[in-house]
């Protein structure tokens, strides 16, 4: 019977194999792992935000467990009311942009007074929610995976479970409700804003008539631009509140994890965003709601 020594190399035809099929490996787990990874955390967040829904509905629709009005009301003001002073400025900023930039090419066409049209359609159906979530993500978002991870990092999420009480319903569902209302109302006021802002500089600097601009604003919307960038909004305050209260819930690594966890929400939160986005217009469109 021959004895094979441990130290001794393997034979060429057995190591090649080795070093194809460990290469080979390397490839899929490279290409796949990020997917893998990718799939795994959807999974995981959608399954928090689905309890964070049966909480609320448990609480609000059907009054069986305390909703904590207290913990909402302190969200609202600490993510969306101190934020509406940031999302004012910039979205007064991006309206007298878009007029400023607008009118030269239709005064090519002698069309100025059209700068009312673009920009109340730009800004109700797109930039109104992307500017507000933006904001929110940078304001908001950040906060709350930070202050999450914080108390994750101090024991204090632990002890909640070892009184018997949910996370999910005590923390994640007053933050993630917050976040939402207050995307919604921040949208609406980016919108305001930034079509006051427009009107400002299509009245006093180009010379359009106040009763021609709002003419040809209200000419240029209905409610499916309202209720479709409303919609948006619910969504991405939906996304921003599910990202932050889930990195921040999972945070590993002491003060160098909550760090990873605020900036993990940021960068999340807008690609995410972004891309949700991208596919409502898409179906928007598909559906002649553009």
């Amino acid at each position: 019977m021959t004895s094979i020594n441990p130290q001794q190399p393997a034979p060429p035809e057995v190591a090649s194999s080795d070093q194809k099929l460990s290469f080979g490996s390397r490839f899929l787990i490279t290409l796949g792992d990020p997917f893998r990874r990718a799939l795994i955390h959807l999974g995981n967040m959608s399954g928090m935000g689905w309890t964070t829904l049966m909480w609320a509905w448990r609480s609000v629709v059907l009054r069986q467990v305390r909703f904590g009005r207290m913990a909402f009301y302190a969200q609202v003001v600490r993510v969306g009311v101190r934020s509406a002073s940031v999302v004012a400025l910039v979205s007064s900023c991006v309206g007298l942009i878009l007029a400023m930039q607008m009118a030269p090419p239709l005064a090519d066409f002698n069309q100025t007074d059209k700068v009312a049209t673009i920009i109340a359609i730009a800004i109700v159906r797109e930039l109104g929610p992307l500017i507000s979530a933006i904001v929110l993500t940078g304001f908001a978002g950040a906060s709350i995976a930070a202050e999450l991870g914080t108390m994750v990092v101090g024991e204090e999420v632990e002890a909640l479970e070892a009184h018997a009480l949910n996370p999910v319903r005590f923390l994640v569902m007053p933050r993630l409700l917050a976040t939402t209302v207050s995307q919604v109302v921040l949208c609406i006021m980016a919108s305001v804003v930034a079509i006051a802002s427009g009107l400002w500089v299509g009245v006093f600097i180009l010379g359009i008539s106040y009763n021609t601009y709002m003419d040809n604003t209200i000419n240029a919307l209905d409610l499916a631009d309202f209720f479709t960038g409303v919609f948006k909004a619910g969504v991405f305050g939906m996304v921003i509140g599910s990202i932050a209260c889930y990195n921040g819930l999972n945070v590993k690594g002491g003060a160098e994890g909550v760090g990873k966890a605020t900036t993990y929400t940021v960068v999340n939160s807008i690609v995410t965003i972004i891309f949700t986005d991208l596919i409502f217009t898409t179906i928007f469109y598909r559906l002649g709601w553009t």
